[in-house]
């Protein structure tokens, strides 16, 4: 199930094999049979880490998702909880233990991934504290998504450091990357840059040095850790990604691996029959590079997708084509030996054509163009000082307002700012368009940065730009040689900052780093005796990248085409608080989001 974890670099198997070892013994704790009630948002990320088989083989007969009310009928002996730490969840618990009148059931409570002793306060002025048996934690900080991919899906992470001085999620962080450590070795060295990077950093070594005791005798697997804020970067998220996974995720959203696409595209038409029955369900896939096809395109502009797919369906016509030559017993057996992998290229190909078709239908239009014409203008600099027509035009026509928030935080960032005049237009425009409830969420926007007021300090933008050369003119997107084929253009700051540390080291862009918000730093970290690693010629370096605030899929294919660049000496493993795009990072900065659709 799990192979594509360990064909990297790294194998992230062992992280999961680990969580699943401590969900055993956590269910092995409640004999008998079991009902687990979810939190909801916690089924997706336990998903990729236990299927419901894993969970049947531990006596686990039912699952329902927390809700208010009585719980559904279930004849167990054990009730499970598995919540996050919310005060809201502790109410509905409450009331399902009081409803439940069967008294010989025992309850217990998974805290994922931390105890609260708030929570458990508020279960006992409920008066239901007693009822449990066994109140407990599942340390789920780092969730391995693929071969060379991990993420805490902590959906509030930018939101609270940024916004509300929450460091809980960067406590989490910390925490996630020594039990890291204690799977994977000591991390020799450690560089960072940002606020948050600077506190995880001090948490780590102070942990360390609580736990000097047990030095772990394993030998390392990552040469170096680097610790990026998102602040430092906020521009690349609001850009619109152009790799065929960051298209996919910025149109339909990938949740925990899986997208959710319209069916009317996947439907399997029989000849002769009209289309009376067509699905109404979302079709459901699996995206990871388990499978073949999708490893190959996923990292690829999305212009270089079509001749990708089509060299692809003349491969596998040609394997079919195959089974006319076979003409002795032997050869027959080995072509039906290679049916079934062969029907699943068929399958993947037919799958990943509809979904190409899907975005190109969007990629071709209008809008998508003339919004990508303003982009590319904000991060080249033009016009970034006053008021933009098309996001005017964009505000009379109403159209959704986490869009126009996108547009209007890429301008000013790349302007380190809006005019008093120009900000105050916008602001007044949203208002009176959309209505005077925004009026939190632009100031949140402001509170973070993403949206503010020009001080009289210069626009360092062109200055970074020019030195890190964030903007690559004639982009090469069919066979790319830079990073900057992501967005057809821009090359992410937050992977080109990766890219100078490896080479020729951060010393080489001082000046631009001062001019970032934040620290940056080096630590070194002390390895046990015999432990130190003795490198073969020509064996690259690992580097694991965390992102503190979110990271996109743009930036993910940035560093998988460094990883693969020839001379580059180097592989990454990426890590994240969590997969964002854009507009999920918008919304998680808005107040009373579900109003507003994406």
């Amino acid at each position: 199930m799990a192979a594509h974890l360990s064909n990297g670099r790294v194998n992230l198997n062992i992280l999961r094999e680990a969580a699943r070892k401590e969900l055993r013994e956590f269910l092995d704790k409640c004999a008998g049979s079991k009902a687990i009630v979810w939190d909801e948002y916690l089924t997706g990320p336990f998903g990729l880490i236990a299927q419901y088989s894993l969970l049947k083989e531990h006596e686990v007969e039912k699952m329902f998702t927390l809700k208010g009310g009585r719980l559904p009928p279930a004849d167990v002996k054990n009730i499970i909880f598995f919540v996050r730490p919310r005060l809201e969840l502790m109410d509905i618990i409450a009331e399902n233990v009081f409803s439940d009148k069967t008294n010989s059931r025992d309850y217990h409570i998974l805290f994922v991934p931390r105890r609260s002793m708030l929570c458990e306060q508020r279960l006992k002025e409920q008066g239901v504290l007693g009822s449990f048996t066994n109140i407990d934690e599942y340390i789920l900080d780092l969730i391995p998504y693929d071969g060379d991919l991990l993420s805490m899906e902590s959906e509030g992470a930018f939101r609270e450091c940024y916004l509300e001085n929450d460091q809980t999620s960067l406590y989490h962080t910390a925490k996630g990357l020594m039990t890291l450590q204690a799977l994977y070795g000591t991390i020799p060295q450690i560089y960072g840059k940002g606020e948050c990077a600077r506190h995880v950093a001090n948490m780590m070594l102070r942990m360390k040095r609580e736990f000097a005791g047990s030095q772990n005798q394993i030998l390392p697997v990552f040469d170096t850790l680097l610790l990026l804020d998102r602040n430092v970067d906020l521009l690349t998220p609001l850009a619109t990604q152009l790799t065929y996974e960051g298209l996919i995720d910025e149109i339909y959203g990938i949740t925990n691996g899986y997208v959710k696409l319209p069916p009317e595209k996947f439907a399997q038409k029989k000849q002769g029959e009209g289309s009376k029955d067509l699905p109404t369900e979302p079709k459901k896939l699996q995206l990871n590079s388990a499978e073949e096809l999708y490893a190959e395109i996923r990292d690829k502009n999305f212009n270089a997708v079509g001749a990708a797919l089509s060299k692809k369906a003349k491969i596998i016509s040609a394997a079919f084509e195959e089974r006319h030559n076979a003409k002795t017993v032997g050869e027959i057996k080995q072509f039906v030996s290679q049916l079934p992998h062969m029907q699943a290229a068929r399958s993947s190909l037919a799958n990943h054509t509809s979904i190409a078709e899907l975005i190109k239908d969007l990629t071709t239009s209008e809008a998508f163009f003339d919004n990508l014409t303003v982009e590319q203008e904000f991060m080249t600099g033009v016009d970034t000082d006053k008021v933009n027509t098309y996001i005017e035009d964009c505000i009379a026509q109403k159209v959704p307002l986490i869009k126009i928030l996108r547009l209007m935080c890429l301008q000013s960032v790349c302007n380190n700012g809006l005019k008093q005049k120009v900000l105050d237009f916008y602001k007044r425009e949203i208002l009176q368009t959309y209505g005077y409830e925004h009026m939190l969420t632009l100031n949140n926007l402001e509170k973070t940065g993403l949206l503010k007021p020009q001080t009289n300090s210069r626009n360092n933008y062109p200055t970074i730009r020019k030195t890190l050369k964030l903007w690559m003119e004639d982009a090469n997107e069919q066979t790319p040689n830079d990073i900057s084929y992501v967005y057809s253009g821009y090359a992410p700051l937050s992977i080109r900052l990766t890219q100078v540390l490896a080479r020729p080291g951060w010393r080489s862009i001082e000046e631009v780093l001062k001019m970032l918000p934040g620290p940056h730093f080096e630590e070194r970290q002390q390895l046990p005796a015999g432990l130190h690693k003795k490198r073969q010629q020509g064996e690259n370096r690992t580097t694991l990248v965390f992102f503190l605030g979110g990271v996109t899929y743009a930036e993910i294919a940035a560093l998988r085409f460094l990883s693969q660049m020839e001379d580059s000496g180097m592989e990454y493993i990426i890590a994240t608080t969590k997969l964002i795009n854009g507009s999920s990072w918008i919304k998680s900065l808005m107040d009373h989001p579900e109003t507003q659709s994406p």
